[in-house]
């Protein structure tokens, strides 16, 4: 034999024949594919279960206060009478409370987040700081109301006014809105900093100019759904002691003011059932107030989203 054929002979093992494969799955396969099936059979019941309670409750609130939703509705304020009721003054008094509480919110949490994604070194510092504000988005509303209560309405004598509230559902929504933006501003890709650095930019001229437009869609949905969340607090304001009716339209920050959550938990606790048809008719603006804020930040986002691309 010669040597050609020796090596070759060497390199090219006797192959052993591959097992006969029929065309059809094996057993462990079906039964993962079945697995997996009725994985996606049950979420999709549990899906449509969550869907069908909340229609329903959606459904009888829509019917029991139906009779109760007309103008004179938004524009009357309250009364000891069911059918002269009117939920005015809390309108105006949570547009006041909404409007200062992103005021002071919005700026601080997305400063924050780029702080704490483009600026601060990784160490036991901001890991200490990262896992505060991880555990403050959990805490419940009712313990920054007792917060409130304390630092604002006492110790700062800003007694039960519109800043004091402002003030405590800031506290509430802030680490809601800071861990939002430091997922959109992470989700910016690198290369996008990269090819900024490269071109003779500035940290903050990165950030300014590429990172934090590339991030807004995401920055401004965690926004909106923060501050949608902050509408329908009640328990932080009542430990407070806002007045739950309030005849008196606010005109002022430091006036004295209720809110629509504080008078819709006032009237459905009477026993006349005018109330609480009157209540059911404040729930439902009240929701599409809630309903339109979610409807804007899907807008924005995808508005922002193409303007990016």
């Amino acid at each position: 034999m010669s040597e050609v054929a020796l090596v070759e002979h060497r390199a090219d093992p006797p192959r052993v024949p591959d097992a006969a494969w029929t065309g059809e799955p094996s057993g462990n396969l079906l039964r993962r594919h079945l697995r997996a099936a009725i994985f996606h059979r049950l979420c999709q019941g549990a899906t449509f279960v969550g869907v069908a309670f909340l229609a329903v409750l959606l459904v009888q609130v829509v019917i029991e206060g139906w009779s109760f939703l007309d103008l004179d509705l938004l524009t009357s304020l309250p009364s000891r009478k069911a059918d002269k009721m009117g939920i005015k003054a809390s309108v105006v008094g949570t547009l006041w409370v909404i409007s200062f509480t992103a005021l002071f919110s919005v700026p601080i949490g997305i400063a924050a987040a780029v702080y704490l994604e483009e600026y601060a070194r990784k160490g036991r510092l901001s890991t200490i700081i990262q896992v505060n504000i991880s555990n403050l988005a959990g805490v419940p509303s009712i313990v920054y109301g007792i917060l409130g209560l304390v630092v604002f309405v006492r110790a700062l004598q800003m007694g039960h006014s519109i800043l004091a509230g402002a003030f405590t559902l800031s506290l509430l929504i802030l680490p809601v809105i800071i861990i939002a933006s430091r997922e959109a501003i992470r989700a910016v890709p690198s290369s996008v900093r990269l090819a900024a650095f490269a071109l003779g930019a500035t940290r903050w001229q990165t950030v300014r100019s590429h990172v934090l437009p590339a991030a807004l869609p995401g920055i401004l949905t965690g926004v909106i759904l923060a501050v949608s969340r902050a509408i329908g607090e009640a328990a932080p304001l009542i430990i407070l002691g806002v007045p739950i009716y309030h005849s008196m339209i606010p005109s002022a920050p430091t006036d004295d003011f209720t809110v629509l959550p504080l008078q819709i938990y006032e009237m459905a606790k009477r026993p006349q059932a005018e109330f609480h048809q009157v209540a059911a008719a404040a729930i439902v603006v009240l929701l599409t107030v809630l309903l339109l804020m979610n409807a804007t930040a899907i807008l924005i986002r995808h508005r922002w989203e193409r303007r990016v691309i």
